[in-house]
């Protein structure tokens, strides 16, 4: 079907192709075809040209002779059915026999009518057009499919788009807060079924509103983006969730991670982010950019919600902060602790 051309394989006329070593044959179809006007009539007197010509015609139906001296019928019409170009077309066979055997056998190979050599114009023409009209509208129908499939395709990747649009920072190309707030629900629904860890990490950008003072808010979103890459970096699991929380503060989601595990992933950040030595010639801290982050990790109970996990991790936060900045503060809780 996709070695056919477009315009042909839709075309409303009906094109008829022959296969008969006997001349008189296609002149006596012909002439009874001729006044038809839509029904264009082509003749293949060579049956090993066959495939090479229904290549070339794109026919809606084709006759073929059963009984040739170079080629057996159904053996012709067993190879058009294995070959793509020809492997839906309405076959015709046409013959002098007219025995129930012959006629069995050339449809349990795939012939789609049979007729007794030649038939009355009016019953050709009938089945001719009978034929053609059922093909043409299958592929009619096929190319309606193919275009929905396609047009399908392009709102599944246009969904998918937006779907990532609505769940990421457009800035930093991490997650947003909102896709961040649907995950913990979920993530932390699985962690009290499972009766897994879940840690939860904030990190806030230490004096980022005088580095904005200081460099202006271009450089100072163009900081927000190396913290943001650094984040993406250092986390090495797909489940793993890395977002803009708000502002400059960042948050971390670790399902099934203990605090040991949080702890030393919260250290690799703050030490990248150090090592990073981003410029902060006024930062109270030091003379490069550094954070300040809290870790809390637990194994949730049923009263546990997404917002006393985060106000945990914010508390622990805060508490780095006052404690002089570029430290990670962390809290472990068991689940009989609630």
């Amino acid at each position: 079907m996709d070695n056919y051309n477009q315009n042909q394989l839709y075309a409303v006329d009906i094109i008829i192709m022959l296969i008969d070593d006997q001349a008189i044959v296609g002149e006596l179809v012909q002439r009874m075809l001729a006044k038809h006007n839509d029904i264009n009539f082509h003749y293949c007197h060579d049956p090993k040209k066959a495939i090479q010509d229904i290549e070339n015609l794109h026919p809606t139906v084709i006759f073929l002779d059963l009984f040739m001296p170079s080629i057996n019928g159904i053996e012709l019409l067993k190879t058009l059915r294995k070959n793509p170009s020809s492997s839906d077309i309405p076959i015709i066979m046409l013959s002098t026999e007219d025995d129930a055997a012959t006629k069995c056998e050339a449809f349990e190979n795939g012939a789609n009518d049979y007729l007794v050599k030649l038939p009355e114009p009016v019953e050709l023409v009938a089945r001719l057009r009978y034929h053609s009209q059922s093909y043409i509208h299958k592929l009619q129908r096929d190319k309606v499919f193919v275009a929905l499939q396609k047009t399908q395709t392009e709102l599944e990747k246009q969904n998918m788009a937006l779907l990532r649009l609505s769940q990421m920072d457009g800035m930093t190309d991490i997650a947003n807060r909102r896709y961040f707030d649907e995950t913990i629900l979920v993530e932390l629904r699985r962690a009290q079924r499972n009766r897994q860890f879940l840690s939860v990490i904030m990190i806030d950008v230490d004096h980022f509103k005088i580095y904005n003072d200081t460099y202006g808010h271009l450089q100072g979103d163009d900081c927000l983006k190396i913290v943001a890459t650094i984040l993406k970096n250092q986390k090495k699991r797909a489940a793993d969730l890395v977002a803009r929380y708000g502002g400059e503060e960042f948050a971390l989601l670790l399902p099934d991670t203990n605090l040991e595990g949080a702890i030393h992933l919260a250290e690799n950040i703050r030490n990248a982010i150090e090592e990073e030595q981003i410029p902060h010639k006024n930062s109270l801290t030091a003379n490069y950019v550094t954070i300040s982050v809290g870790v809390f990790s637990c194994l949730p109970n049923i009263n546990d919600t997404p917002e006393t996990l985060l106000k945990q991790a914010d508390i622990l936060l805060y508490e780095a902060k006052k404690s002089g900045r570029n430290q990670v503060k962390f809290s472990y809780r068991k689940e009989d602790e609630a």
